[in-house]
């Protein structure tokens, strides 16, 4: 049971060596913030990547030829392009996606021009189907997206995103004017709705345009696609990417026993990855901080120390008035205990409130790590009584007749 007699003395012996326990508390406070700060901003990261990818369709997975290598004959050598007529070959054969989209890129970054009026080279410009805006969780503002009809076609019309029809067209209405990309002239069918940043990345200065427009204009038809695949539900989900795969290494003529030379990522891969790197930065925090921690907890010992030596005389009197060896024992443990808690709970707000600074880079709701601060809470009270024993076992062990004699 905690006695308030005792918090009442800790709290008066803090008090009266105001500067030797703010020292002492900022090894504490240190160690505390180490661990705190870094959970919470790993959990500011993993909730923005989390809701970010998520945003763009939980139940797609996009198959690329980008994300590794593969060895032949004894050596390495990039994979093949994953084309078009592939993604075609796979949209025919596929029976249980619900929306096959090819993405085609021929510079990440173009200018776009409408008028007199230039972007910066920072458009995201590529060439897509049908099914691209449902597939990554777009909608429209107004207009329409592209169709079937003009992929088939070809044509050269393009749906641009928020940010671009606020720039190239501030005061009027985009649909039916023309614009320049990359010096090729579009019509504008559709205007989409704001999405926002996504990994810094603005993806609302987009522009899309019919794939197989892109093919001819740049004489394409064998360049490197990715291919956002959409299943039913979620349920469905794996079974759609076995499909997928298997229809694929059929197209790509990968022999039985080899490995897969293309990658198929859902978007909760790329979430359990990135809580897995996010997680073992927090480790890592977390153990520089139990470091600091347990320097501290040798500052805590040494001014517990000085504290006996200072007090002796006033130990000996609680002893001739009848204080038990364990009543001063537990009354150094108490300030041993009251110290690093002050210094914990400065540390945890101190933390929670700079790992949260991200979240104001990344828009994300406040973070904050209580199983963590709990943890905290308990190591901190763990190396207040493993370095404050020896403190309070030697005062309690003080002869009360040398102790009144003490100067």
């Amino acid at each position: 049971m905690i006695k308030l007699e005792f918090v009442r003395l800790a709290w008066e012996a803090v008090r009266s060596h105001k500067l030797r326990s703010a020292l002492t508390l900022l090894g504490m406070i240190i160690g505390v913030f180490a661990i705190i700060v870094a959970v919470t901003a790993v959990e500011v990261i993993r909730s923005s990547a989390t809701s970010t990818i998520e945003s763009f369709g939980a139940t797609t997975f996009t198959v690329s030829s980008r994300s590794g290598f593969r060895q032949s004959g004894g050596q390495w050598r990039p994979r093949q392009n994953l084309t078009y007529a592939e993604a075609v070959r796979l949209a025919e054969r596929a029976k249980l996606p619900t929306g096959i989209s090819p993405e085609m890129t021929v510079g990440f970054r173009v200018e776009a021009r409408a008028g007199a009026v230039t972007t910066d080279p920072a458009v995201i410009f590529f060439g897509s189907n049908e099914y691209w805006m449902t597939n990554n969780g777009f909608d429209l503002d107004e207009g329409r997206f592209i169709g079937e009809q003009d992929v088939q076609l070809a044509r050269p019309v393009v749906v641009i995103g928020a940010d671009l029809d606020e720039e190239l067209f501030p005061n009027e209405h985009a649909l039916g004017k023309d614009i320049v990309i990359d010096g090729y002239r579009y019509s504008i069918i559709g205007v989409m709705d704001e999405k926002g940043d996504a990994f810094g990345q603005n993806v609302d200065m987009i522009a899309i345009v019919p794939i197989t427009r892109m093919i001819n204009l740049y004489s394409a038809a064998n360049r490197d696609i990715d291919i956002t695949v959409r299943a039913r539900n979620m349920q469905d989900l794996e079974q759609t990417i076995d499909e997928t795969i298997g229809i694929l290494r059929v197209i790509r003529r990968v022999a039985p026993g080899e490995e897969n030379n293309f990658e198929a990522e859902s978007n909760e891969s790329i979430v359990e990855q990135i809580g897995q790197f996010t997680g073992k930065i927090a480790l890592g925090g977390a153990a520089v901080g139990l470091i600091t921690l347990f320097a501290a907890g040798i500052g805590i010992m040494n001014i517990m120390l000085v504290s006996v030596t200072e007090r002796t005389r006033e130990i000996g009197i609680r002893k001739a008035v009848g204080a038990r060896q364990r009543d001063v024992r537990r009354q150094f443990l108490y300030e041993a205990i009251f110290l690093c808690q002050i210094g914990g709970i400065i540390g945890i707000m101190a933390g929670a409130a700079g790992g949260n600074i991200l979240g104001l880079v990344f828009k994300t709701s406040f973070v904050f790590p209580w199983l963590w601060a709990v943890g905290a809470t308990l190591a901190v009270t763990a190396v207040a009584i493993v370095f404050g024993v020896y403190p309070a076992s030697k005062a309690a062990r003080l002869d009360p007749i040398e102790a009144l004699r003490h100067e």
